[in-house]
Parts: C-alpha cells; structure tokens; sequence
C-alpha cells in the first residue's frame, strides 16, 4: 500500500463517519435541506475530485495530482450545484407527468424512480458530461502551455468516439440508470447521501472514459 491509498482512505473514511455519525448526520442533512447549493458545491468538489485521483491510480498505478486540481475541483463543485437542481427538476417534472397522465404508472414508486434515472441521464446526462469533458480539457492543454486556446482547439483534442462509446454507450445504459433508478427508490433525504457517493463514481467514470 502506498502513502497515497492511506491519504485516499483516511479522507473517505472521515466523510463516511460525518455522514453516517448521528450528531454529524443530522447536520448534514439540516446543511442540506437549507444550504442545497453549498453542500452540493463541497459534496462533488471533494468526492468527485476524489473520483478522479482514484481513476488516475487504478490506471497508472501511481498517484499523479494533474495540472490544475483546484481549478478542476471548483468545476466539480459547479457541477455539484447544477446536478442538485437538475435532481428536483426532474423529480417534480417525473411527478407531475405521472399524476396527469402523461406517463403511465399512477402512484409507482419503482416507475417513478425508473422514468427519473432513465430521462434524466438520456438528456441532462451526455450533456454534462460533455461539457465537464470540455472544462477538463481545457485545463489540460492550458497545463501543456498551449497558446490561443480556442473553442476550435478544444473540440477537435477531445476524443468524440471514445466520449461516445464509453461513456454515453456504456456507462448510461448501464450504470447510470440503474444507480439513479435506485437512487430515487430512497426518501429524498437519502437521495442526496446516494448522490455524494454516486459523484465518486462519476469522477472515476468520467476520467477513465477520458483516458481510454
């Protein structure tokens, strides 16, 4: 084991004891239900970055800080703010579609979850994730000390095919979907403790999806 899985560990250990210890548990979620956009902003900033460190060392087997952690970590974070939004739209919109009839399923709780993760990540989902896929490599190539960064230059270094086959092909349909589907399954309190571990994942994901 290297010092860094030790560093990794310790900090997750220490998120999941102030989530699941009762004193630190109930700040939580009373932080979550009155500051959403500042828990969301920590939530994704610290786990997702996390995410991403852990994608670097299962890939390379050595841990690598990459150029712009903060900057990248500040991304997360807005991301984090927007998916806190996004998962109540998408809720209200599932609810309200269902109790009118536009979607079928009456009162289903499974329905409701499975209408959620699945129109949730075929939409919102790829679209993100292409714009996180910009953001990062932006940061990359400022690393690099590329002159004239320009839109032009951006979209052309991104690897379309990999972004395409991977990540939207592979990890919507079958990872995505059904986390999110369970993800909805639970009381909306639970919701945003699933989603703060669901964002370890997306960095994992979405950094491995860039490196293939």
């Amino acid at each position: 084991m290297k010092k860094g899985d030790f560093i990794w560990g310790l900090v997750f250990a220490a998120f999941v004891a102030f989530i699941v210890w009762p004193k630190t548990h109930l700040i939580f979620v009373s932080l979550t239900a009155t500051h959403p956009y500042f828990v969301g902003f920590v939530k994704f900033a610290i786990l997702a970055t996390m995410g991403e460190l852990l994608a670097i060392r299962l890939s390379s087997k050595e841990w690598d800080i990459p150029y712009g952690i903060i900057a990248r970590a500040v991304v997360w974070g807005l991301i984090g703010m927007l998916v806190t939004l996004i998962f109540q739209i998408f809720a209200g919109g599932i609810t309200a579609s269902m109790a009118k009839g536009y979607l079928p399923g009456g009162d289903s709780k499974i329905l409701f979850a499975f209408y959620v993760g699945s129109i949730m990540n075929l939409t919102f989902g790829p679209t993100f994730m292409a714009a996180h896929r910009f953001s990062d490599t932006y940061i990359d190539m400022k690393g690099e000390g590329i002159q004239d960064i320009t839109v032009t230059k951006i979209v052309n270094r991104i690897d379309w095919n990999s972004f395409i086959s991977f990540v939207v092909m592979k990890t919507v349909p079958f990872f995505w979907i059904p986390a999110h589907t369970i993800t909805f399954l639970l009381p909306g309190e639970y919701r945003v403790l699933a989603a703060a571990f669901l964002s370890i994942a997306l960095g994992i994901l979405l950094a491995l999806g860039k490196r293939k």
